[in-house]
């Protein structure tokens, strides 16, 4: 496999290891997850929060700045944090909304 796709199968692999503290579903399946972008050793990351006010907010990216940053070949991670497109139940994955009851 080439080694950027490792890269960024290893990125995903980690975002799915950070679980916001009051939902029992990852960030990732979560939809939570906008963008992620490698470029070098620099990993760029743009998310979101279920809510504006989200007590977790710092919690959180520094989880993903932290499992991100220990994958090999990147270096440093940016996490932006946007809230448009506005998050809703839709960018829940299937497996999100069938462990959270909405299916």
């Amino acid at each position: 496999m080439n080694e950027f796709l490792q890269t960024e199968e290893e990125v995903l692999r980690m975002l799915k290891t950070v679980f916001d503290p009051e939902i029992p579903v990852n960030v990732y399946d979560l939809g939570l997850i906008y963008k992620i972008e490698i470029e070098g050793t620099t990993c760029k990351i743009e998310m979101t929060l279920t809510a504006p006010g989200c007590p977790a907010a710092d919690f959180l990216v520094e989880d993903i700045r932290q499992k991100v940053g220990s994958v090999e070949g990147i270096e440093q991670v940016d996490v932006n944090i946007v809230f448009e497109p506005e998050w809703t139940k839709d960018r829940m994955s299937e497996e999100a909304k069938l462990e959270l009851g909405f299916l």
